[in-house]
């Protein structure tokens, strides 16, 4: 039987046990300001009164200048855009790894490598000490402007997503990669990357938001109307960080070797298909 996100999350915002990829960054507990319900947009969730922006929820976003005034010569344009729609302690461990795809050190932000190449970025966090499941947002439902306004300037989009083996029909406990979204061309260096690097990486298909075959969905939309979508099982993020430290505290500082791993291989399918595409 397949678990539908909705569902599981659900669940998860209601119980008072947290995994170790989403656990606080305080051992305080305080009780969930909301219902378990997820919300209906982005839109909605800013404006809903019983959460506050920096400390419950936060966004991080970084848009790179284009400054072009010369007749002669051209500026670069930046072909990509990585996005984490559920960092913080929603989806454990994909705000550091939004960061470092895109070409950050999650700790001080320090270009990583120095030589780049660096890549636009957006990331919505929960920041609360529990139940952060419950500010989950659908990808086909987010509707943040700048997040929209980064995709839809981009030649191509990955998102970054938490998961459970079960939602993929994987055995429990799997550590492994889902990849999907409409763009086939970057879904094979994906999976043709993440292999050569020893990650197990499944072809996401069945329930449309795992395998983010929707249109609406924020992968997709992009200038080409196609993007990447990554599914990360828990036993797979878990694996990037130290033990005891896998917390929205402590994370960006205790990264450890798959977690670079997984972030190469990244870099480098996106690399190979901004290498297919001519910018006139």
């Amino acid at each position: 039987m397949k678990i539908r996100r909705r569902t599981l999350l659900t669940a998860l915002a209601a119980t008072p046990v947290l995994s170790t990829v989403t656990a606080a960054a305080t051992a305080t507990v305080t009780a969930t300001p909301a219902a378990a319900a997820e919300q209906a947009s982005n839109t909605a969730l800013y404006a809903n009164p019983a959460w506050t922006e920096g400390t419950d929820w936060g966004r991080r976003s970084r848009r790179h200048l284009v400054d072009d005034q010369s007749r002669t010569g051209r500026a670069p344009f930046l072909r990509s855009t990585v996005i984490a729609p559920h960092g913080g302690g929603i989806e454990g461990g994909t705000s550091e790894l939004c960061l470092a795809i895109a070409g950050y050190h999650p700790a001080d932000l320090a270009p990583t490598p120095a030589a780049g190449p660096v890549h636009d970025f957006w990331m919505f966090e929960g920041l609360m000490s529990g139940g952060n499941g419950a500010l989950h947002v659908t990808s086909t439902h987010c509707d943040d402007t700048i997040a929209r306004s980064l995709c839809a300037g981009s030649l191509n989009v990955v998102s970054l997503h938490g998961c459970q083996p079960e939602q993929a029909g994987l055995e429990p406990g799997a550590a492994a990669v889902l990849v999907g979204g409409l763009n086939s061309t970057f879904r094979q260096y994906l999976m043709e990357e993440f292999t050569a690097a020893g990650i197990r990486a499944v072809t996401a298909s069945g329930e449309e938001e795992i395998a983010g075959i929707d249109p609406d969905n924020i992968c997709n939309r992009t200038l080409l109307g196609m993007g990447a979508q990554l599914e990360m099982t828990t036993a797979l993020r878990t694996a990037m960080f130290a033990p005891g430290k896998n917390t929205v505290a402590d994370r960006a500082t205790n990264l450890l070797p798959p977690f670079w791993t997984f972030t190469t291989a990244t870099r480098r399918a996106i690399d190979r298909v901004e290498a297919g595409q001519a910018v006139l």
